[in-house]
C-alpha cells in the first residue's frame, strides 16, 4: 500500500464543521495534522494567506486546497476525494 498523502486541517476548538470533518476522516481511517488557528495567530495568518478564506475548517490534501467541510463532502460524493488521496 502506498503512503497516504498528508492531510492538514486548520481548525478551532468550537467549530462543529471541524469536528464533522475530523469524524469523516476518522471514518475513512485517515491520519491528519490538525492546526489550531484559535491558539496560534501566526498559523491563522498563514491559513488566510494560503486559502484567502477566514472560515474553518480549511482542508489540504498534499498541496491541494480542498476547501471546507462542504467542499470535502462534495468531492467525496463525486468520488474524487479518494482519487485525490491516491494521486
Amino acid at each position: 500500500m502506498s503512503q497516504q498523502k498528508e492531510i492538514k486541517i486548520y481548525t478551532t476548538l468550537v467549530c462543529p464543521y471541524c469536528v464533522a470533518a475530523k469524524n469523516f476522516l476518522k471514518s475513512k481511517n485517515l491520519a491528519w495534522t490538525e492546526v489550531r488557528i484559535d491558539t496560534d495567530a501566526a498559523e491563522r495568518e498563514k491559513m488566510v494567506e494560503l486559502t484567502r478564506r477566514t472560515s474553518v475548517p480549511q482542508i489540504f490534501v498534499g498541496d491541494t486546497h480542498v476547501g471546507g467541510y462542504d467542499d470535502m463532502m462534495a468531492l467525496n460524493r463525486d468520488g474524487k476525494f479518494d482519487a485525490l488521496l491516491a494521486e
